[in-house]
């Protein structure tokens, strides 16, 4: 399938909500053909180049598609979005259009069952307790429980603030229980002091 990409600094989770501001032609124009088509665009992590102006030169293999969930007008006449990140995909080639959008040939990623929550990880289903009252997190609407396994360690990926390839590698894993032991490791050598490698 071909996904129109918006290369960016940050990367977005199946489930995750952002905050984006519009204003090169490009994306203007991309944001009005999927709001009438009712189809969102993919979200990848830029390797090399910048957010605005020509199209980043690398970007990351893996992205989540991104549906637009809200729109406004912004008191700086910008284009506000909010987008809800939907399904994962890998890049298996892509192009830049002559008004530098980059078009991409992707396939979609399986998602795994969203296995409840039992009682296995009451530390991490705290911690996103505790990140739920944060402002920044509740003017997202990403505050409340987790609908399970995969939702808890997606949100924890989104929010907690692990360095970007560690954030890229915990969107790659597939299975919900080995992002949460990378998370759970993660957070280990963030409260040892450890390099976090």
């Amino acid at each position: 399938m071909n996904l129109p990409l918006f290369p960016l600094n940050t990367l977005l989770y199946p489930g995750c909500m952002l905050d984006l501001q519009i204003f090169e032609p490009r994306y203007l124009d991309m944001v009005a053909r999927c709001m009438k088509a009712g189809e969102g665009f993919g979200v990848v992590r830029i390797v090399e180049g910048l957010e605005v102006g020509p199209a980043a030169s690398a970007f990351a293999a893996i992205g989540c598609e991104a549906l637009i969930r809200d729109w406004e007008q912004r008191p700086n006449g910008l284009l506000g979005i909010r987008v809800e990140g939907g399904r994962r995909f890998s890049v298996m080639e892509s192009g830049v259009q002559p008004d530098q959008l980059t078009l991409a040939e992707v396939d979609w990623l399986p998602e795994p069952e969203n296995p409840s929550l039992g009682e296995d990880y009451p530390d991490l289903v705290a911690l996103l307790e505790a990140l739920g009252e944060h402002p920044m997190v509740e003017a997202l609407g990403m505050r409340g429980a987790a609908s399970g396994l995969s939702d808890l360690a997606y949100r924890l990926a989104y929010l907690l603030p692990f360095k970007p390839e560690q954030k890229l590698l915990l969107l790659q894993t597939d299975l919900a229980e080995a992002r949460l032991a990378l998370i759970q490791e993660l957070l280990e050598q963030m409260q040892d002091g450890a390099p976090v490698d």
